[in-house]
């Protein structure tokens, strides 16, 4: 496991005006962490078989289509974390940063679409902050863009990069303004958070996080070396500060995926590649009424689709209806 960090500041004592880079100086984000350790609990039995970040979406893991949204904002390297199936990434040694994709999803090289991309396993899961910390050696000294693996997103991410690249914050966290999970509280500039879960007693929540959010390198002094922990106490932390931004996108889709209801939803709503993929074996007498089918796949004569998805190289026997669920 790769431990490498920063030492540690007491942040307490230290001037806001030296605190970090000023906007003259910062240094471009080309950097992505797509944290993929998480156990995908809540879509087994899917993610018995495959971590949730390599869940096929439109025939595609879904983790690709964060990286691709990436490379469109600017992103030349990217890390991910894995726990959960390591295998299934296929990665081999690398000389730089621990290990690198291998024959599965990425080609042999550890490279997305001429990217590097570097793979951090951990034998024991580190939680949000501890897996961020624990990308210390290939963070260094850039600021980076966190994008969870295992959600869906097509909001504008050069917004909040160049949000960020012009602020003053350490952190700079992409918000919706609508959602289930209002838990960030922001003040009248809209541009500084105050307050998550009400945990500072400041003020209740207006706005949702969407797991995607900007730091730089001194957001790593106030994770601990070596510990299962979550992020939300260093943002606290920075709130005090006052050096927690935000920005507000509610400009295209933002999904998170950790269920089967919201991932037959995502295959129903959206129109990411045709619903059919061309190497599915159908025969002419089977009806996909609404569902996707992914390469492979076989569906059987006089068979019936509804609302489904049909995984790559998954079997669809003759005369069966499947409705509502994913075949796999």
């Amino acid at each position: 496991m790769l431990q490498g960090f920063l030492p540690e500041r007491d942040l307490a004592t230290k001037s806001l005006a030296h605190s970090r880079q000023t906007p003259e100086t910062r240094r471009v984000i080309r950097k992505a962490f797509l944290p993929g350790a998480g156990l995908g609990t809540r879509l087994r039995p899917l993610t018995d078989l495959l971590p949730k970040p390599l869940v096929p979406l439109f025939h595609r893991p879904l983790i690709e289509w964060a990286m691709e949204s990436c490379l469109a904002a600017g992103i030349t390297d990217f890390a991910i974390n894995t726990h959960h199936l390591p295998e299934k990434w296929s990665y081999g040694e690398s000389e730089d940063s621990g290990m690198v994709a291998g024959n599965g999803i990425f080609p042999r090289k550890g490279s997305f679409l001429g990217c590097p991309v570097h793979l951090f396993h951990e034998p024991v899961l580190l939680e949000t902050g501890g897996g961020v910390k624990n990308v210390s050696s290939w963070i260094g000294r850039d600021s980076v863009l966190v994008h969870n693996g295992d959600i869906y997103s097509s909001i504008p991410l050069e917004r909040l990069i160049a949000a960020h690249e012009a602020s003053d914050c350490v952190v700079t966290l992409a918000l919706r303004s609508a959602g289930v999970a209002t838990h960030i509280a922001l003040d009248e500039t809209g541009e500084r958070v105050i307050d998550i879960r009400a945990k500072l007693g400041i003020a209740e929540g207006t706005h949702v996080f969407t797991g995607i959010y900007c730091f730089d390198p001194e957001l790593l002094d106030l994770i601990p070396p070596g510990e299962k922990i979550a992020v939300i106490p260093a943002f606290l932390e920075l709130i005090k500060q006052g050096r927690l931004g935000a920005v507000v996108l509610d400009e295209g889709d933002w999904r998170d995926l950790g269920d089967h209801r919201e991932y037959l939803a995502a295959h129903r709503e959206l129109a990411l590649a045709p619903a059919i993929h061309p190497q599915a074996k159908l025969d002419p007498s089977a009806r996909v009424e609404c569902g996707v089918v992914g390469p492979e796949a076989v569906i059987g004569a006089n068979a019936i689709l509804r609302d489904c998805v049909v995984w790559p190289g998954a079997q669809v026997a003759a005369g069966e209806t499947v409705e509502s669920r994913v075949v796999y």
